[in-house]
């Protein structure tokens, strides 16, 4: 019960009311700090799996499915987190891959750090609202100093080597990196296959993402066309056909019905004769249809009947059925064909075509797929990927993923700012030199967003087994002393520093929405002040 009756010592009705005991509150500093903290615990997750370097992390669902990687990303999404300012970082990871499609762990990391500092400030006893100006005053230098920093990188449909380096630095931290070059030139020939150059745009719906376990992860490949995991309805039919015509079909194999509940009573044996011809013809009509307008092959998303399936074979008719909704669009796209709803509209203008349509067997368990190749539109294409078990067939699928939105983003701009953290460190001397102008208590905020800034180069020292303090010390150095901003940490332990020579580069708009979205996350967790839970019943 909620609410208790009651009298006064005159006898007047009152009543009490017992809500308090489930509510829970957190107001002011306590509240910031509880949110900070949570935050940090996730952070902290992601952070060894930053860079080339980076650790992988084991998922297991409630199932028991199994996901093994260090996709910042995925690995958020896949996490049960229970406190609501986790959620946001996990939003955070999600809106940084919807957009750009790759820094999703770094974005993470650049928030935590920039909590972590916002709670030193806090213990200093600076009211959050002046936290937040400064780290947005700052977000507004490093940005600005990002633009200055970035460089030009060249190309253009013959020359896709710099496409091929940026491929390369965002599938170096992937698992995928044994077969570093064969899925960087993959990402590449892929998105130009089907980007809009005059429009600068890439329709990611036309690139189809195919996996299949077996086989070895170099046995991949970028197929001009449509892989459809299926095979054809009857073993006899030809397993390979040339100059195919296709037939689309959305209209199943089978005699009409009713589509109201419907019973039909057969009392004689003429009866049920009739009802087999009635069968027969209308499976030799839908046939002669499909003959007519010049098809040679038969997709449909449907089911085929029995005698359906053996009239197909009699007529030389190669039919593959239960094609699902989206390959059976990108087999519409790619054959420049037109999904037919009826057997009555067919005509030879809705076919699509195609050089060869094969049906391939993989190893010894006899799973099938057809391939369809020399499409009439070129602008569609599949990437089928192999390797030794699910999880690394899954996770090869991400990290080329991520390659893809690398590449289109250098599509869309192609200004490039250096790995290897060099941009960070850049951004930071650029802030902490800013700072020095500031009068007011912002400049204490600016220096931490410096700081907070260096924990990227020394997260990525720290996951690469140097020593972290002591590396940031002399790249900071060594950048303030020669001016050279493309100077960042050496992961791979080349003895170069100079990220230009690596080829470590980062397209700038994805570092640049890592700032702006970290930094906008951070000021809207410092205005939160008062915390009110509302606990159930049962609680």
């Amino acid at each position: 019960m909620s609410a208790i009756y009651t009298t006064d010592e005159y006898g007047r009705p009152f009543i009490i009311v017992r809500e308090q005991d489930k509510k829970s509150r957190k107001t002011g500093i306590e509240a910031t700090k509880a949110h900070i903290m949570a935050a940090k615990t996730v952070s902290n997750i992601v952070r060894t799996s930053l860079g080339p370097r980076g650790l992988d992390k084991i998922l297991i669902s409630p199932d028991g499915d199994i996901t093994i990687s260090n996709d910042g990303a995925t690995i958020m999404s896949q996490m049960a987190i229970e406190n609501q300012i986790g959620k946001l970082l996990v939003e955070l990871s999600k809106s940084q891959d919807e957009e750009i499609g790759d820094g999703t762990t770094g974005i993470v990391v650049l928030a935590g750090a920039l909590l972590e500092q916002a709670e030193e400030l806090l213990d200093r006893g600076i009211h959050p609202i002046r936290i937040s100006d400064g780290f947005e005053r700052a977000c507004k230098i490093a940005v600005a100093h990002l633009d200055k920093v970035s460089d030009v990188i060249p190309w253009s449909k013959d020359d896709t080597g710099n496409l091929f380096k940026c491929a390369k630095t965002s599938l170096g931290s992937k698992i995928v990196n044994k077969c570093h070059d064969q899925f960087a030139q993959i990402a590449v020939d892929a998105i130009l296959a089907v980007a809009d150059l005059e429009r600068k745009d890439v329709d990611f719906e036309l690139i189809k993402m195919e996996g299949k376990v077996g086989g070895e992860m170099a046995d991949s490949a970028l197929v001009k066309g449509v892989i459809i995991d299926k095979d054809f309805s009857h073993p006899q039919m030809p397993k390979e056909i040339k100059d195919a015509k296709i037939a689309i079909l959305t209209c199943p194999f089978e005699p009409p019905k009713p589509k109201t509940k419907h019973k039909l009573e057969i009392t004689t044996v003429k009866e049920f004769e009739e009802l087999q011809k009635y069968e027969r013809d209308t499976f030799e009509n839908m046939i002669k249809q499909v003959k007519d307008c010049g098809a040679n092959v038969v997709a449909c998303q449907w089911g085929f009947d029995d005698e359906a399936n053996s009239l197909l074979l009699q007529h030389k008719l190669p039919a593959i059925r239960w094609v699902g909704g989206p390959e059976i669009e990108l087999l519409a796209i790619a054959t420049n064909g037109r999904i037919v709803p009826r057997f009555e509209d067919l005509t030879p203008e809705k076919l699509g075509s195609a050089g060869t349509i094969r049906e391939v067997t993989f190893g010894t368990t006899n799973e099938t797929m057809i391939v369809v190749e020399d499409c009439a539109n070129t602008k569609a294409v599949t990437v089928f990927v192999r390797g030794g078990n699910k999880m690394i067939v899954d996770e090869a699928k991400r990290s080329l993923h991520d390659a893809m939105c690398v590449v289109r983003n250098l599509i869309v701009d192609n200004r490039v700012v250096y790995g290897g953290a060099a941009a960070e460190i850049s951004c930071s001397i650029a802030v902490d030199k800013e700072a020095d102008q500031v009068s007011t208590i912002e400049q204490y905020a600016m220096r931490s967003f410096a700081r907070a800034l260096d924990v990227i180069p020394m997260t990525l020292a720290e996951n690469s087994g140097l020593p972290p303090i002591e590396t940031l010390s002399f790249v900071k150095s060594e950048q303030i002393k020669q001016g050279i901003t493309s100077l960042g940490v050496d992961c791979m332990d080349t003895g170069i520093n100079d990220m230009k020579e690596q080829f470590v580069f980062d397209p700038l708009i994805s570092k640049r929405q890592q700032f702006l979205l970290a930094t906008q996350l951070v000021k809207m967790i410092l205005k939160i002040d008062d915390v009110i839970v509302h606990k159930s019943d049962d609680q």
